[in-house]
């Protein structure tokens, strides 16, 4: 992505501060995974989003007057042979378009001379442990001279609130990532269907670490950095297990699995979830629910689209399935009553408990508001039907074009009174990544079959 997207971002959190404000953004600190060794590092979105920096050890100053300035790393030849290059002061404001770059160790000394004069001063609220400490710490610094005349900012603003409007519509340059990592990704998921039929069809021990492995494999092959989040890959019972993460239980002929794995690409997430039959071959109870499942993903599909609301596809979903659950046998019409009955007092809350979709982006739960921003005041009261709670609700947020969101359904059946027993154990979930559109949605995702027909014809070959 071309240094001047991001110049341009830090030029509109600049006009949204006001001229006498400033900004302060630090990236992800390294993180220790034991004794002398640090988990794989991954930058911080906000900071990344307005930099392309994925260096740790930096902080990101916008001011009200559009000026920039990092502090970063600086040059050291010794540890850059034992940790990699640092682009370092010098060359970063060419590099990536800054007006300035000190070195972080200046970062003490010089953060209270920036902050002194201006009316506020504006960081991620809730983000960074002790970054509230430290930006206390720097103004009690600068009423240290107020008696020579500086002046203290008398607000401090959560610069979430301005950032996370920014990132809920995805430039194009960012929906082209996202399409490259959703093909990535894709490709993943269809090398573990084949994987799974191909070794089971030799008589092999097939585990959920076999399968996680083809996904890491092609993660890596098609260029991207890490997973986007730890994957699930899910056998059997497993998959009634909605944040199970892959271990070593065996896929069996005759069960399916649930994969739910998504690759990152340049900072930004994929993240997509497909049941197959371990074996290629759905039997006809799992055929029945997986189609139903489906079937709910379609009217969630249809119902996304520029001018909806965020819970209209939800809201879609549950109708469908509710109906499916009637007609299947997993609730009982007697005791239920009909669908209406099953929505307003949500019995459908046994099989699926989670929510269609979430918001999309640097992160697999990406920021932005479900409210939307202008109704927020539209408040209505409803008691919980099933934990008693009262809820407030609000207005959903009006999809708008650029948006990015999963639509992802499913089924989830453990054995109870009253629960066929020909679907017990059986756990489905469906997952597109999809990008709002004026008429409807672009699904980046289907580079891997969601059809019955077509996941069965794909494992045989």
């Amino acid at each position: 992505m071309s240094n001047t997207l991001y110049a341009q971002r830090r030029a509109r959190v600049a006009q949204q501060i006001g001229p006498n404000g400033i900004a302060l953004i630090p990236t992800a600190p390294e993180r220790p995974r034991n004794r002398d060794t640090d988990y794989i590092y991954r930058h911080d979105s906000y900071f990344y989003y307005l930099t392309g920096f994925a260096e740790p050890n930096a902080w990101l100053v916008v001011a009200g007057d559009g000026t920039s300035t990092l502090f970063c790393a600086p040059k050291d030849l010794e540890r850059e042979i034992w940790d990699g290059f640092r682009l370092g002061p010098e060359a970063a404001p060419a590099a990536l378009e800054v007006d300035a770059a000190v070195s972080v160790g200046e970062l003490e000394a010089q953060l209270p001379r920036l902050l002194e004069n201006r009316d506020a001063v504006w960081y991620p609220f809730a983000i960074h442990e002790g970054l509230e400490a430290r930006v206390g710490g720097w103004l009690n610094k600068v009423r240290a001279r107020v008696r020579y005349g500086a002046l203290c900012p008398q607000q401090q603003r959560d610069l979430c609130a301005v950032l996370d409007e920014m990132r809920l519509v995805k430039d194009v340059h960012e929906q082209d990532i996202m399409r490259r990592a959703a093909a990535i990704s894709a490709r993943a998921h269809v090398r573990a269907m084949q994987t799974s039929a191909r070794m089971l069809r030799e008589g092999r021990d097939v585990r959920e670490y076999h399968l996680d492995a083809e996904l890491l494999h092609e993660f890596r092959l098609g260029g991207s950095q890490y997973p986007a989040y730890g994957s699930i890959v899910a056998a059997g019972p497993n998959a009634c297990v909605l944040h199970y993460r892959a271990d070593a239980a065996p896929v069996k002929a005759g069960e399916l699995v649930l994969i739910d794995a998504g690759c990152e690409l340049d900072g930004y997430a994929s993240d997509i979830t497909r049941t197959f039959p371990a074996d290629g071959r759905f039997s006809g109870p799992q055929r029945a629910l997986y189609d139903l499942v489906l079937a709910s993903q379609d009217a969630a599909v249809a119902a996304t689209r520029a001018g909806a609301r965020f819970n209209d596809p939800h809201d879609a979903t549950v109708k469908v399935l509710a109906q499916g659950m009637l007609d299947l046998g997993l609730l009982d019409r007697d005791k239920v009553g009909g669908v209406d009955d099953v929505i307003e007092s949500r019995a459908y809350f046994q099989f699926y408990m989670h929510r269609t979709g979430h918001w999309l982006g640097m992160d697999v739960h990406d920021c932005g508001s479900y409210v939307e921003p202008g109704e927020v005041g539209s408040v209505s009261e409803r008691r919980d039907p099933l934990s008693g709670e009262t809820i407030k609700n609000r207005p959903s947020r009006l999809l708008q074009p650029g948006m990015v969101l999963t639509i992802e359904p499913g089924l989830y059946v453990r054995p109870a009174e009253g629960v066929p027993e020909r679907f017990h154990h059986i756990g489905i979930r469906i997952e597109d990544d999809a990008i709002v559109t004026a008429t409807g949605c672009e699904l980046i995702t289907r580079g891997v079959p969601v059809k019955a027909d077509e996941i069965e014809a794909l494992m045989r070959g």
